[in-house]
């Protein structure tokens, strides 16, 4: 009796230890994330406070604006400095680059997963290097070749640019979407009476949504945050991007510097990305993570 009685004495204390343990790597686990969470938030925290000080209060270390002035909120939407222009600009822009990649991206990412043909690693190989070269080698070129075809000062002067920096990382990333899917959906829908037009855009492309909606945000914030190029091929205020006119804000003076308009400024450039990311976050990770598992 008293060897049963200290066995479980014994296996009590076990599952304590085994739950304190437990415990204690689930506080470490949350204040590892509450520490990273802080890190990464912290420019974005401090942004937004400067944008609410006032412009007397601008080079202060307070935490907290106080008190708190939409006056550099105003500045930035002042009519001089065209901002509220450059938004609608990027706006275009970046719709326009993740609409024309994404039906590309889209069809060349099923054939390369589903054809069968020579080549076809050489051109994923191809399409990734593609990707590897800077911008900055390819602003000269650039800037030739729009001249010559009077594109300068025009939003396809930085739609295809963007497209040709986004369409590697769609095709990429919706290649390996589609090989995750099992090709007996066609071939059932096939057997049904559907074409494999048919098959692919009522069985597949429906399936496949949430790999295009995550390709669809990734090119987006591509496109949106593109600021090279759009700063070497644009020179009209009225077709600058957003970036780009943060960048050439002027404060009162000519060697005044304007830091709490240009954070007011950055904030409303950032917040449309901050809360589509956090409004859509359960797509993006679904997105992210469909396939992984067949």
């Amino acid at each position: 009796m008293s060897s049963t009685l200290f066995r479980l004495r014994q296996a009590n204390t076990v599952r304590r230890g085994t739950t304190r343990a437990g415990r204690g790597t689930a506080w470490a686990r949350r204040l590892g994330i509450a520490a990273v969470v802080a890190y990464c938030l912290a420019p974005f925290y401090w942004m937004v406070v400067s944008s609410l000080r006032r412009p007397a209060d601008q080079f202060s270390n307070a935490p907290l604006p106080a008190p708190v002035s939409l006056d550099n909120y105003s500045a930035a939407f002042d009519a001089r400095n065209g901002f509220g222009r450059a938004l609608v600009n990027s706006l275009v822009v970046a719709g326009v680059t993740t609409a024309v990649t994404l039906v590309v991206a889209i069809f060349a990412g099923y054939a390369l997963a589903r054809l069968q043909f020579r080549g076809k690693t050489l051109i994923l190989t191809l399409i990734i290097a593609a990707s590897m070269f800077p911008p900055i080698i390819l602003v000269v070129p650039l800037l030739e070749l729009f001249a010559d075809a009077g594109w300068i000062n025009t939003y396809q002067a930085m739609i295809v640019p963007s497209m040709s920096f986004a369409l590697p990382l769609a095709v990429w990333n919706l290649t390996a979407f589609f090989r995750q899917m099992p090709a007996e959906l066609e071939k059932a829908a096939q057997v049904d009476g559907c074409t494999p037009a048919q098959a692919f855009r009522k069985v597949v492309l429906p399936l496949a949504a949430p790999g295009v909606f995550t390709t669809a945000i990734l090119v987006f914030i591509c496109a949106w945050n593109e600021f090279l190029i759009a700063v070497s091929v644009v020179n009209d205020r009225h077709m600058m991007t957003a970036n780009v006119i943060v960048s050439l804000f002027t404060g009162q003076y000519k060697y005044d510097q304007p830091f709490g308009t240009q954070m007011a400024a950055g904030v409303v450039v950032t917040l449309p990305l901050v809360v589509a990311v956090l409004f859509f976050q359960r797509r993006i990770v679904d997105g992210l993570t469909a396939g992984g598992l067949k």
